[in-house]
């Protein structure tokens, strides 16, 4: 019995000893864990720990500013008041929002919006209901807002643009930020923002106007929620670059003015350096509004209204040229040598191919004036617009002669501009071209009409006005171009940004380049003359001139006149009447201004274009009016 006893005894203190081993390994085993968590991984734990507490919030940089060639604001950012909502601290959303209808007057598309972006976003984060709030607005919600939980008026930063209608189209505007964005932007510098360049210089230079995004680190309690503690630690962000553009306001007003509510676009360029010191479209709208807040139905209204208001002319409209292409024909004709300044062509006011019924007519060729121009030289030929004569110069040219030189000389036909990614190209027609586009042959009757610059031929206005600068600068081309300087190299200029010049140094063209600025000068100034022997545009525009002009007017078809038929403009529908065009520069000698304008169905080019082109110009070299008052 005993020695069972002490078996038992030895077996116990055995187990015993055992759990003391083992529970002494185990306290081993501890105390090294946590040896290594608090010396070798304190750091880790210690950043997990403040991830826990701490949340970094993005702070969106401020837009940077653009102002035109004489400093004045184009586009800044200004601060509105914003209704917001806090899902998270609203029991029935339904409920507080119509509540709030009660109060102020929210749009049925303010309503489905917020409540999409409740259902997929963050309920910690305020979400925008309505912006720009009125005082009164702000005073209602004021008084009711302790009957609110979860509704909030805040400040938010927002562009702004000084008349904005009126400018528009020349500097463009900023959207919301959309789905389709996010694969091309970065993700991290945008985090805070909620708009994107759309248009125009605000498109093309984006990631230098956006800035830098800066960040602020904030304590939160348990539920996520910020705390009312100072921030732990702040980066400010870095304002975007501030642009300089050589859009002239005082100028463009004036042209805004002088266009009036016709449908149409202006645009003048500085020859010296390709600057834009105009670009007007008409009809236009308020970039204001679309950042704030449209009425239901107004944003439709304004992309599906017949006139276009959103649609940018001056550089996405296409026109034929019309009769404002004959200077190129010419210069194409003297080139080549199939005419010269003095041989005479005799306008009888018809024009036919040999061996061709068909019969193409002067402009001239109704009533008292059915006899056309009779004897026509170069120089006459361009200040009264000979159709007849540019008829026979275009039959005599190889189209690919005409489509070279206004391609290489005058930049039409391509993509030159230098900062507006919306610029369309227009047609220069060739043979290999309409083999391609129209799978036919070139017919010598599209030569003819390819003369007076209509058939297959089209340019902007931006490419007419470039067209000017070209003659105002004797066959010198310049690159047209918005950006005239910046506070700090952008990023989207890789190449030099110093203008871009093609010079003319043939000295036997640039006698023809001088002599065709002479005959155009006559176009404004050659008056009291006696019949058909004035220019065109001489009693529109030329009577009290105080400086030199030269200009080219020019009646664009819209709709083709069968042969035999009259054009009657009353009784043709408004938007199928001819173009009014007219293209400008002066002072003759050491021009400072070209213009381009085109009023769509205006009928004549000289009584309706050329007025406005004269406007923008005077504006120029007369007298700059102030600007005033703008908002």
């Amino acid at each position: 019995m005993t020695n069972e006893r002490n078996r038992d005894t030895h077996s116990f203190e055995d187990r015993v000893l055992m759990l003391v081993l083992l529970g002494f390994v185990m306290l081993i085993l501890v105390l090294t864990r946590l040896y290594y968590l608090q010396i070798f991984d304190h750091e880790t734990y210690q950043t997990q720990s403040q991830k826990n507490r701490i949340q970094v919030q993005s702070i969106a940089p401020p837009r940077g500013l653009i102002l035109d060639t004489n400093g004045e604001l184009l586009a800044d950012n200004r601060q509105i008041l914003s209704l917001s909502l806090i899902p998270e601290r609203i029991a029935d959303v339904d409920a507080v929002l119509a509540q709030l209808q009660q109060l102020i007057k929210i749009s049925p598309d303010d309503l489905k919006n917020v409540k999409e972006r409740i259902r997929l976003g963050s309920r910690h984060a305020p979400i925008v209901l309505k912006r720009d709030l009125s005082e009164q607005e702000e005073a209602l919600l004021a008084v009711n807002r302790h009957q609110m939980d979860g509704v909030v008026v805040t400040y938010e930063t927002i562009r702004h643009y000084f008349d904005g209608p009126k400018f528009v189209h020349a500097i463009g505007t900023v959207r919301r930020i959309t789905k389709e964005d996010l694969g091309d932007i970065d993700n991290v510098n945008y985090r805070a923002t909620q708009f994107i360049g759309g248009t125009g210089v605000e498109r093309f230079y984006e990631r230098s106007l956006h800035g830098v995004v800066g960040s602020r680190s904030v304590e939160i309690d348990a539920s996520g929620r910020p705390t009312d503690k100072q921030p732990i630690a702040l980066t400010q962000p870095e304002r975007g670059a501030t642009l300089t553009l050589h859009i002239d306001s005082a100028l463009q007003l004036a042209a805004d003015e002088a266009l009036g509510d016709r449908r149409g676009a202006v645009v003048a360029i500085d020859p010296r350096t390709g600057g834009i010191l105009v670009m007007v479209s008409k009809p236009n709208y308020d970039p204001n509004r679309l950042l704030t807040g449209l009425k239901a139905g107004e944003l439709d209204e304004l992309y599906e209204h017949r006139d276009k208001p959103i649609f940018n002319r001056a550089v996405q409209g296409i026109y034929a040229p019309g009769s404002t292409f004959k200077p190129v024909v010419g210069m194409a004709a003297l080139q080549t040598g199939v005419t010269d300044w003095d041989e005479i062509i005799q306008d009888d006011g018809n024009f036919r191919l040999p061996g061709s019924s068909q019969v193409w007519r002067s402009w001239n060729r109704e009533g008292a004036n059915a006899g056309g121009h009779g004897e026509v030289a170069m120089h006459r030929a361009i200040y009264r617009s000979a159709n007849v004569y540019f008829y026979t110069m275009g039959s005599r040219l190889e189209v690919d002669v005409i489509a070279k030189l206004a391609i290489d000389r005058f930049g039409l036909g391509r993509s030159t501009v230098f900062d507006i990614a919306e610029a369309k190209v227009g047609v220069v027609p060739s043979r290999a071209w309409k083999r391609e586009a129209h799978n036919e042959p070139w017919y010598p009757g599209d030569s003819v009409i390819l003369g007076i610059g209509q058939g297959y031929i089209n340019m902007t206005p931006l490419q007419l006005a470039t067209m000017a600068t070209v003659f105002a600068n004797r066959g010198d081309w310049v690159q047209p171009r918005m950006l005239k300087q910046a506070d700090r190299h952008l990023m989207e200029i890789t190449e030099n940004p110093e203008e871009l010049r093609v010079v003319d140094t043939s000295m036997e063209m640039r006698s023809h380049w001088h002599r065709m600025a002479l005959a155009m000068h006559d176009v404004v100034h050659r008056g009291f003359k006696g019949y058909d022997q004035n220019g065109t545009a001489w009693a529109y525009i030329g009577m009290d001139i105080p400086y030199t002009m030269a200009g080219k007017s020019g009646t664009a078809q819209v709709i083709a006149v069968e042969q035999g038929e009259e054009y009657e403009e009353e009784e043709v529908d408004e938007y199928e009447r001819n173009h009014a065009l007219f293209i400008a520069f002066a002072p003759l000698e050491s021009p400072e201004i070209a213009v381009a304008v085109v009023v769509e169905n205006g009928g004549g080019g000289s009584k309706f274009a050329a007025p406005v082109a004269r406007a923008v110009i005077d504006a120029k070299l007369i007298t700059q009016p102030v600007i005033a008052n703008r908002d």
